[in-house]
């Protein structure tokens, strides 16, 4: 198994299978706590992280978490439990994506332009958000990984940069 930072790598099973849902009885029992927990520390831990989900740290659970710094001003990360896509734009961009899962591997993917869920939070209370631009492809990418799907599968003209290399470059 090839871990970074205990985040599951591109080479381990769990990554393919299609996550379970959680009970909602369950929700707000101590071990999603923690895996919710666990989930935010793996992505506070790497800078460039935008979301995670729960495969990606092990568990095949249908949960995802967005990175606060990600939201505007919202700020607080945004956990999303059983997650069901309600819509997506018919106009598509094609968007550079990368994964924490797939580390320092980047590919242009087409996405629609937004995208509307369904989820509990970790109180178990039921929301919809709709998402534009980068919110919308977030949600796109974590329901994929929730398949069995990773960014790789979809992707073009997908390309290695290394840390050292991004730093190397342009700093526009």
């Amino acid at each position: 198994m090839t871990r970074i930072k205990n985040i599951c790598q591109v080479d381990e099973p769990i990554l393919r299978q299609i996550a379970q849902p959680v009970q909602l009885s369950e929700i707000k029992s101590p071990k999603i706590r923690r895996l919710i927990k666990k989930m935010k520390t793996a992505l506070t831990g790497e800078t460039d992280g935008v979301a995670i989900a729960a495969p990606q740290i092990g568990v095949a659970l249908r949960i995802f978490v967005v990175a606060g710094k990600w939201l505007g001003k919202q700020k607080k990360d945004l956990v999303c439990i059983n997650p069901v896509l309600l819509s997506v734009s018919k106009k598509k961009k094609e968007s550079e994506e990368g994964c924490l899962s797939a580390r320092w591997f980047y590919g242009k993917v087409s996405r629609a332009r937004n995208a509307s869920i369904r989820a509990f939070d970790e109180k178990g209370k039921e929301f919809v958000r709709g998402a534009g631009g980068l919110l919308a492809q977030i949600f796109q990418h974590e329901l994929d990984h929730l398949e069995g799907i990773l960014f790789t599968d979809k992707a073009k003209d997908v390309v290695e940069v290394r840390p050292e290399e991004l730093m190397a470059g342009p700093q526009n």
